[in-house]
């Protein structure tokens, strides 16, 4: 997309936001504005309207945004191309990948030095979001490749089982006291819950396995739904009588020093899968197929 006016209005139409523009093109709002109305000049056309704080797209506008996205994508696709004819065995060009949370701050941030080492000409961003916001980015063309987990599956998507992985209970530890005595389902429902919010693949792990035993989720005593893991980790600590479930990867640094513990709750087993996804019969491009074989050969055979 040559024409920088077209980036600035693509960012509006996607944030619907002339701020959020600027910010992601680190240009003041007055410029912002001053490329739009250079571009509606041209065409002779409104694009946009604007309602107090709201803004949203003209019949005209959309035509447009429709034709802005073709371009970008036809440009980053033969310049990923151009790149890829350097070295046939190589892999360069752009990956922008994204992860539901426990994979984000638990499971990949740690791999990507090596693979930034091993292919230094891919240029890789990383977008942090939950399994739904992930679906919906891939689908939407603003990810190459994505990593959740979560038992509610997209047809349009393609899903590789990439390494299992088991939530559990945790509350905050008792200095000195005796390992959690194992609790009943009845008893540990009756805590206070501290819980991934909706959309997150946690959330939807521990709600399909109560409703398999016949409990609502709206009839449990949740004191708080947050949006990552070190929130529910932080609020644990701060209080006593509360019970969260996250990813037992995520407790390794807490359990050893003491601060929060595994409780074993009888009958209920909280087993999931993280998996790979991208869109349905998408050959993935170089650098993506690249990063996957890599975290693959990570993972073989991990428990």
């Amino acid at each position: 997309m040559s024409d920088f006016r077209l980036r600035v209005f693509a960012a509006v139409a996607r944030h619907l936001s002339f701020t959020k523009a600027g910010q992601e093109l680190f240009v003041s709002q007055p410029a912002v504005t001053k490329h739009i109305r250079e571009l509606e000049a041209q065409y002779g056309q409104r694009l946009l309207e604007r309602r107090g704080n709201r803004v949203s797209l003209t019949e005209a506008g959309r035509l447009l945004h429709a034709h802005a996205e073709a371009a970008a994508a036809a440009q980053q696709q033969l310049e990923d191309q151009l790149l890829a004819l350097r070295d046939p065995e190589e892999a360069a060009g752009r990956l922008r990948l994204g992860a539901s949370t426990t994979l984000a701050q638990y499971v990949l941030p740690g791999l990507l030095p090596a693979f930034q080492a091993r292919y230094p000409q891919v240029q890789l961003s990383f977008l942090n979001a939950n399994s739904e916001r992930i679906a919906d980015a891939l689908l939407r063309g603003e990810l190459d490749l994505g990593f959740v987990e979560g038992r509610t599956k997209s047809h349009d998507l393609h899903y590789e089982l990439l390494l299992p992985d088991e939530l559990v209970a945790v509350r905050r530890a008792t200095p000195g006291g005796p390992p959690a005595a194992p609790l009943s389902l009845a008893e540990a429902l009756a805590h206070p819950l501290v819980l991934r919010e909706r959309g997150s693949g946690t959330l939807e792990i521990l709600e399909f396995a109560l409703r398999a035993q016949h409990i609502k989720l709206s009839s449990l005593p949740v004191a708080l739904y947050l949006d990552n893991t070190e929130a529910i980790k932080r609020y644990l600590e701060a209080a006593p009588a509360a019970l969260g479930f996250v990813s037992r990867r995520a407790l390794d640094r807490e359990v050893a020093a003491g601060l929060l513990e595994i409780v074993p709750i009888e009958g209920l087993h909280l087993a999931r899968q993280f998996e790979a996804l991208w869109v349905q019969g998408q050959v993935l491009a170089r650098p993506a197929q690249r990063f996957l074989s890599f975290v693959q050969g990570q993972f073989k055979g991990a428990k």
